[in-house]
């Protein structure tokens, strides 16, 4: 080429070519055009030609950046098939780490694996024998011409498939898909209710005529400062101490007005000690904070915050605001929560909505952020727009002292207090408001394992809540909607049955139907509507549109996880009454990091770690610590990884019998479970 080249550009092709310049950084490039002196006008018909130089550079650019990207589509995969081999090589599963407070106990854990195990193997025997019966072509003749064995047991097998198991197949799929079609109508409903408030502008407004402001000046009423008392319930929380008691501290609230509460639980030493001095600094400021250890954990998280209510200093406060350990309030986050209980006496809660630093740390987190988007720009929204109820959300919210009183205070009967106190309030005549514009950030679990466990407890609670209360809701004195409300829609629709027909239908059934075609699942239910959910899902993440297919196979891929819980919390299965803290990672916010920056001139406020007392921790720390249990690891999921190859025989059964859309569904979904099974979906452990 660099003898054409030289001839080109010395002019010899016949006329002198438009320089070009390259800039190229890999596997991105541009190119842009240089006229020469006295060249034609841009505009002129010689300076828009194109020789056959510049097209060459396009080309071969092109290609450049095609085999950049190709190259990193390789690597990435090489990667990942790494990751699984030595997943796979060190042989960690699921059932190798001691069960955890707030998982399945290891019998029901072994149970249900030996289900899916057999049905595994089934499956794998029909695919088999369907596979030995096309190569004979047998669907093609009758079997009674046929002679042998085989060919009489298999057509015994054809002949109970279509008198027994294909009728029964074909009832249990129709029942699942009404649920499905149920669910969806309500899911859409809401959508509908969320694009009204969006209309209308619907929102929450301090009551301020009173101060003779406007409805629309979110900072009025501001002289409205009643006593507010903050608690921090915490427990082994060392990455995330430090963030949550700053952002409280520094709350722009007079602060004869507010007193913290830092609530610990922790049964670690040295965590124990470096939040007691944290708090002793901020003592030191002029903060009126409190430091509370429990030796006993008694009740969990219910427990901690019922012995902080039995102070006998409570009863001067007429408002208390929760915050997680990982949660950090915005500065003004009382000054736009607590003015919409002025002149309101029926209002009980008042929620935040939360938001999330680490929302685009992994694929988890993302797809988990597209959930928790849903559940707080519609469903939050919707109920406390239309209902005043729903459930609180344990953080980010402000309860009156008198709701929490009148509703019998916390109670450690369940793993989900904060659901089973808004309950008792909604029964007691309690109004709730919801704030879509007030955000307090947390985080998101980063691993599948914390992931798992938190919605285990998450699914498992809601039904042992149910058990208890439907008694209750019946002799309640609330209307007749409001109690529908409640059993129908708030628990049975949307806790029991969504879990109860996303496992059956997609886990169970789909593949069912593969190896009995008499029972027949139509391609709508399998591909269009769970298709035009997730879209529903993600409008309120728009940013999130990308990820919509893995959020589709994801949410199936934990209806394992989440059917498991549902069946546990509902018949008192394993440790369905244990509590399990979800692990943080301790990721400030930009927010943070800014008020860092602008703070270092000002030490009076500034939001570092208190330096601890190093002699008083020097025997804790001396002492050997090796505790094996508590090494992360990524492990195997054995149920994940056993529903993965089942998925995958349905989908290659499902080629005899031509299923487009079935193949490609239940290939995917098994691809989906394998990557969750190999634990490659979240955080990555070196």
């Amino acid at each position: 080429m660099a003898p054409w080249w030289g001839q080109e550009a010395r002019g010899g092709g016949g006329g002198g070519g438009t320089p070009v310049v390259v800039k190229m950084q890999t596997p991105d490039w541009a190119i842009s055009e240089v006229p020469p002196p006295g060249s034609p006008a841009a505009g002129g018909k010689d300076g828009r030609g194109k020789n056959a130089r510049q097209i060459t550079w396009v080309l071969l650019l092109k290609a450049h950046r095609a085999a950049g990207k190709l190259t990193g589509a390789a690597s990435a995969a090489l990667s990942v098939a790494a990751a699984a081999r030595r997943r796979v090589a060190a042989g960690r599963t699921d059932s190798d780490a001691p069960p955890a407070p707030g998982e399945e106990s290891p019998a029901l854990r072994t149970r249900f694996y030996g289900f899916l195990r057999g049905f595994l193997l089934l499956s794998v025997l029909l695919l088999a024998a369907d596979v030995a019966a096309h190569a004979q072509g047998w669907h093609l003749v009758g079997l009674e011409d046929v002679e042998g064995l085989f060919a009489a047991a298999y057509g015994a097998w054809m002949r109970a498939r279509a008198a027994y198991l294909g009728p029964a197949l074909q009832f249990l799929t129709n029942a699942c898909v009404v649920l499905f079609m149920i669910q969806s109508a309500d899911r859409l409903i809401l959508c509908l209710g969320c694009f009204w408030i969006k209309l209308r502008g619907i929102k929450p407004v301090p009551n301020v005529a009173a101060a003779g402001k406007g409805a629309d000046d979110v900072e009025a009423g501001l002289e409205f400062f009643p006593m507010v008392l903050v608690q921090i319930p915490m427990c082994n929380e060392k990455e995330v101490y430090q963030q949550s008691i700053g952002a409280v501290c520094n709350l722009d609230w007079p602060r004869s007005n507010f007193l913290v509460q830092v609530l610990d639980d922790s049964d670690d030493v040295v965590t124990s000690a470096l939040i007691k001095e944290e708090v002793e600094k901020w003592q030191r400021e002029g903060v009126r904070i409190l430091y509370r250890h429990r030796v006993i954990r008694d009740g969990y998280k219910a427990g901690n915050l019922k012995s902080a209510m039995n102070c006998s200093y409570v009863k001067d406060y007429e408002f208390v605001v929760i915050f997680d350990a990982d949660f950090q309030p915005q500065e003004d986050f009382l000054k736009l929560t607590v003015p919409h209980f002025k002149g309101k006496e029926d209002v009980g809660l008042v929620q935040a909505r939360w938001s999330f630093v680490n929302k685009d740390e992994n694929l988890l987190t993302r797809l988990q952020n597209i959930n928790l988007c849903f559940h707080f720009e519609v469903e939050q929204q919707v109920n406390g727009a239309f209902l005043n109820f729903f459930g609180f959300n344990g953080t980010a919210g402000v309860w009156r002292i008198k709701a929490l009183e009148d509703s019998g205070g916390w109670m450690e009967r369940t793993t989900v207090e904060d659901m089973d106190i808004a309950v008792r309030a909604h029964l007691k005549g309690w109004k709730f408001l919801y704030l879509n514009d007030v955000e307090c950030q947390c985080e998101l679990p980063e691993s599948y394992e914390a992931y798992r466990k938190q919605q285990h407890r998450w699914h498992s609670g809601p039904m042992q809540l149910f058990r208890l209360c439907f008694m209750d809701i019946i002799r309640s004195k609330i209307g007749f909607w409001k109690k529908f409300n409640l059993i129908f829609l708030f628990f049975l629709l949307r806790k029991l049955i969504l879990p109860f027909y996303s496992f059956t239908l997609f886990c169970v059934i789909l593949p069912m139907t593969m190896f009995a075609p008499e029972a027949e699942l139509p391609a709508w239910v399998v591909c269009y509507i769970p298709a035009t959910m997730s879209l529903l899902n993600i409008l309120p993440a728009p940013k999130s549109f990308p990820f919509i297919v893995p959020y589709l196979l994801f949410e199936n891929t934990m209806s394992v996880t989440k059917f498991n819980a549902m069946i546990s919390g509902l018949f008192q299965l394993g440790s369905a009454y244990e509590w399990v803290v979800t692990k943080k990672s301790g990721r400030s916010s930009e927010g943070d990091l800014v008020a860092l920056v602008e703070n270092e001139k000002q030490p009076k406020h500034q939001r570092v770690g208190s330096a601890p007392n190093l002699e008083s921790l020097a025997k804790e720390e001396s002492r050997p610590k090796v505790d094996p249990q508590k090494k992360k690891h990524n492990r195997l999921y054995r149920k994940e990884l056993a529903l993965s190859f089942l998925l995958l025989t349905a989908a290659a059964r499902s080629l005899l019998s031509v299923q487009g859309i079935h193949f490609y569904f239940l290939l995917f979904q098994g691809v989906s479970f394998l990557l969750v099974g190999l634990d490659l979906i979240g955080e990555q452990v070196e």
